[in-house]
């Protein structure tokens, strides 16, 4: 057992305010995490390409508002929307990848 004031882990946090891996209220805040951080990387990228969100989106087709709201974890978006943002407005190239546990 730990020391009262002994420092947990963010896996130790997790497991023990929303349970383990497989728990509906964890896997809903594992998916919450990873639609915010899509957002943030395209948030961080587009400032760092000094790029306005209007600019983004005139690049993807789309609108200001709507990344907006990806970026501010308001709508999610789909892969292909992502492509588009990747690939369009920040000329690169999408990865994706699968991790088993």
């Amino acid at each position: 057992m730990k020391a009262k004031n002994s420092i947990m882990t963010l896996e130790e946090f997790k497991e023990k305010n929303y349970g383990k891996r497989g728990n509906t209220e964890r896997d809903e805040l594992e998916a919450g995490y990873e639609n915010f951080k899509i957002g943030a990387l395209i948030h961080d990228t587009r400032l760092e390409m000094g790029m306005t969100q209007e600019q983004l989106a005139k690049k993807v087709g789309t609108t200001k508002s709507y990344i907006s709201k990806i970026e501010n974890n308001i709508k999610e978006a789909r892969i292909s929307t992502l492509q588009k943002i990747v690939e369009l407005g920040f000329g690169g190239q999408l990865e994706l990848s699968i991790k088993l546990r």
